[in-house]
């Protein structure tokens, strides 16, 4: 290579390490930190918040009913029992059914809150068809929207009488 296109060469890549350094010298000095507001955010009590149904039947079976920790409620599967924990409706999906939402109803309550603030509902049953023939029932508890969540059949419940449990995630807005 000539000794000229050696210069040249040299030259217009030191031509373009100064255009590029001049570029980011006229960023840097035209850019300016924007710190932004600190926001304010409500502090949530994180602290858990038990709630039993049935005492007796909650402590024998081992399991908390409800749960809420700040805006979210866990319940666990609602069955259809009587106080003394005893299966009521035997054989009868839709009105265990029925006895399951009513007991929801008064876990709701307790919250504040309404089948409108539920966000997740799981159904299991031991008996699909049954089910899916009452499920339209559904349509009287969610009067707005339905939430998500999924229907499993299984096996079996905790006692060989119970057809359905319903398990619900809430909510509770502010």
């Amino acid at each position: 290579m000539k000794t000229t296109t050696k210069f040249t060469i040299s030259a217009l890549a030191l031509m373009a390490i100064f255009s590029f350094s001049s570029c980011n010298e006229k960023t840097k000095a035209e850019t300016s930190v924007i710190k932004p507001e600190p926001i304010e955010t409500a502090v949530v009590d994180e602290t858990p918040d038990y709630f039993l149904l049935r005492p007796e039947v909650e402590k024998a079976y081992g399991y908390t009913h409800a749960v809420k920790i700040g805006n979210d409620i866990k319940i666990s599967g609602a069955v259809s029992m009587d106080d003394e924990g005893n299966p009521t409706a035997v054989g009868d999906i839709e009105q265990q059914m029925k006895n399951c939402y009513a007991d929801l109803e008064k876990i709701l309550k307790h919250y504040g809150c309404t089948f409108d603030d539920v966000v997740v509902e799981n159904v299991f049953t031991t008996n699909m068809p049954k089910f899916l023939e009452v499920a339209a029932y559904r349509s009287e508890i969610y009067k707005n929207h339905f939430p998500t969540g999924s229907w499993l059949g299984v096996k079996e419940l905790a006692l060989p009488e119970f057809m359905i449990e319903i398990e619900m995630e809430v909510h509770k807005k502010e």
